[in-house]
């Protein structure tokens, strides 16, 4: 039951993104910088167009990715995975629910860099200093996420001996 605010995490993700990234892309000058080098200068220079497609087939195959072995257990479609994760099962939740937040983290991550791109391109609104915080915040959210699927897992073998 728990897989469900998950679900509803990941949606909401996807709009925050689709948000995020739409005013992002019309934010944007016709050539985008995403990286300066060390003497502030413009070091990798692409198109809008370019920008667009490559975070659109990104933000799609991460989520397809990443989304599909949720899939596989909600729907039980093979039998490996219906045998560990059966229906009822309290572990078969609380994995769905890890897999269907992990990829609102990624979603919620690819929004947070596209704000990022826009403050490289539009210095005068927002400068790029003022997301720090939220760069650091990445990588602990991932090194959470990472620590309760080992927790999840270890916890499921741990039941799978018992029985």
């Amino acid at each position: 039951m728990y897989y469900r605010f998950g679900k509803v995490f990941h949606f909401l993700s996807v709009l925050i993104f689709i948000f995020v990234f739409l005013y992002t892309y019309a934010a944007l000058p016709d050539l985008v910088v995403y990286e300066i080098d060390s003497q502030e200068g413009l070091s990798k220079i692409i198109s809008k167009n370019t920008f667009f497609y490559a975070v659109i087939i990104l933000f799609v195959v991460l989520n397809i990715i990443l989304i599909t072995p949720g899939k596989l257990i909600e729907n039980q479609s093979t039998k490996n995975l219906s045998k560990i994760f059966p229906v009822g099962d309290v572990y078969r939740d609380y994995i769905l629910t890890w897999i269907y937040s992990f990829v609102g983290i990624i979603n919620i991550s690819l929004s947070i860099l596209c704000i990022f791109v826009h403050s490289i391109n539009n210095q005068n609104e927002i400068s790029s200093g003022d997301f720090n915080f939220f760069f650091y915040l990445i990588p602990v959210f991932f090194v959470v996420w990472i620590v309760g699927l080992f927790w999840i897992l270890f916890q499921k073998f741990k039941s799978l001996q018992s029985n």
